[in-house]
């Protein structure tokens, strides 16, 4: 099989990584294969989901022309440093260049042991890989720069967690992995030229129109405060939770990674935890674009000899207004958002007040669905003002606000019809709901996976009704109780 992998933080990082081989296996399989995604890679799926292919994507023999590394990276986790982690249960197998030519690593989750474990047994079980599948692919389909899924391999092995749980590997597809975390470690040993090294292979990587200027180090900062920016924005634009905004858990390259205890809302609130080890809230839904904010300066802290070498206190100043520019960037992606999902195409400094003042309604306690809202509030500029108001257990607020949304909505140069299709090309009807997604992993454990199947393909396309999917986009029965995440391993 041809792999054509071009591996240049391999050949171009030396002392970046360190050169590791996946554990063996007893028999790996593949159990989910993404063919979309092998396709646009340039990969065969039918070679993929051979004994051969199985064996690659579990990291037990690596393919031809791969090159397999275990990288090194530190981090702030919840808020403390750890000047060394590193990819202690994962493997970059190698770089593929795309059919549409954009460069893409080709990464292992739970491929065994490597000198970063710490004393972790390196592997993966079949739960927390599905997870992170669905999760993934379901926010590719949300138009949400993510990390995608290639396969689910199964290894054959029973890995102690809470009892035995089957053992999985996941093949997954980023444009790099390059975390901030990653300048974190190498700034951390007072490794000034490692950290400029890394600035020139990122700048390259992602931003090659940076390259050879003056000011390309503060460019990269920029650029990656921009996507980080926007990012945040579009995840609270769907409610969603990552969990664990870890620095190495924030990516240079602006897409949303490692899948562990996120989760979506219901209702709104800017309060909503789900992981088991955030006790304070620090992850909280409407802390993370604060939290970014944070991990953004961590990042700029790195910087700081680079932008000017002989005259430090200039270069915070410098990084320092650049890291300001970051709210406002973030407020204008969210603003803009919550414009489009409201059915607003033009801009009015009081959009803001008509946006909080919505969001003061969804969370005082009225009950409504913050995903299911939206998708309702389609139908209101449509003519039917009953399916929104009945999400609510009190419209009275809802009531309350309405006269100023439809004042805003009768300046807008559009047809209702028109309003209200732009709206349903922006609010999805279908998001993981948490007891679907438990539901879905549940069944698979237990040897089903109809149900991940069927969830699967209702995500893969969540702005468009879909027969017999009536039940993928409800909240949660009372009986589900409060959900609670778990870094999955």
């Amino acid at each position: 099989m041809n792999w054509s992998f071009d591996n240049t933080f391999a050949r171009d990082m030396e002392g970046f990584y360190t050169s590791w081989q996946g554990a063996e296996v007893p028999q790996p399989a593949v159990l989910r294969l993404n063919e979309e995604l092998a396709r646009e890679l340039g990969l065969d799926p039918e070679q993929l989901d051979s004994a051969e292919g199985a064996a690659a994507l579990a990291g037990s023999h690596a393919p031809e022309g791969a090159d397999p590394l275990a990288m090194v990276y530190a981090g702030h986790q919840f808020g403390g440093f750890s000047a060394q982690l590193g990819d202690g249960r994962a493997l970059l197998l190698g770089e593929i260049v795309d059919s549409r030519g954009q460069r893409r690593d080709l990464h292992l989750k739970g491929s065994g042991r490597t000198p970063y474990s710490r004393g972790g047994d390196g592997k993966a079980v079949l739960g927390p890989v599905l997870r992170e599948y669905l999760f993934g692919e379901a926010m590719h389909a949300l138009g949400i720069p993510t990390t995608r899924a290639l396969a689910a391999v199964t290894t054959g092995e029973a890995i102690v967690r809470d009892g035995k749980e089957s053992g999985a590997v996941l093949a997954r597809v980023a444009a790099s992995h390059l975390r901030v975390g990653t300048f974190q470690y190498f700034a951390a040993q007072g490794e000034s030229e490692k950290v400029r090294q890394l600035a020139d292979y990122s700048i390259a990587r992602h931003h090659p129109e940076l390259a050879g200027q003056d000011d390309r180090y503060l460019g990269l900062f920029r650029a990656v405060r921009d996507a980080q920016a926007a990012l945040v924005a579009q995840w609270l634009l769907v409610g969603f939770v990552h969990g664990v905004m870890n620095t190495d858990n924030m990516t240079i390259s602006g897409e949303t990674i490692d899948y562990g205890p996120c989760a979506f809302i219901d209702r709104y609130d800017p309060k909503a935890v789900f992981s088991s080890i955030d006790h304070q809230g620090r992850y909280a839904y409407g802390n993370q674009p604060m939290i970014a904010q944070w991990n953004l300066a961590r990042l700029a802290e790195t910087l700081i000899p680079l932008v000017d070498p002989d005259n430090h206190e200039a270069a915070i100043e410098v990084l320092g207004a650049e890291l300001d520019v970051y709210r406002e960037a973030y407020r204008e992606h969210w603003l803009a958002g919550m414009r489009t999902k409201l059915g607003l195409a033009s801009a009015q400094e009081s959009d803001i007040d008509l946006v909080q003042g919505l969001l003061a309604v969804m969370g005082g306690g009225q009950g409504a669905d913050y995903t299911r809202f939206f998708r309702a509030l389609a139908e209101l500029v449509r003519g039917d003002a009953e399916s929104v108001r009945a999400l609510f257990d009190e419209p009275g607020a809802f009531d309350a606000w309405l006269p100023a949304y439809q004042a805003r909505l009768a300046q807008e140069d559009r047809t209702p019809g028109e309003m209200a299709e732009s709206m349903d090309r922006a609010n999805p009807l279908y998001i993981p709901r948490n007891h679907l997604v438990e539901e879905a992993l549940d069944a698979a454990r237990g040897g089903d996976m109809a149900p991940f199947d069927r969830l699967l393909e209702v995500l893969s396309d969540p702005f468009n009704e879909q027969p017999d999917a009536e039940r993928y986009a409800l909240g949660a029965p009372p009986d589900f109780g409060k959900h609670v995440t778990y870094c999955g391993t």
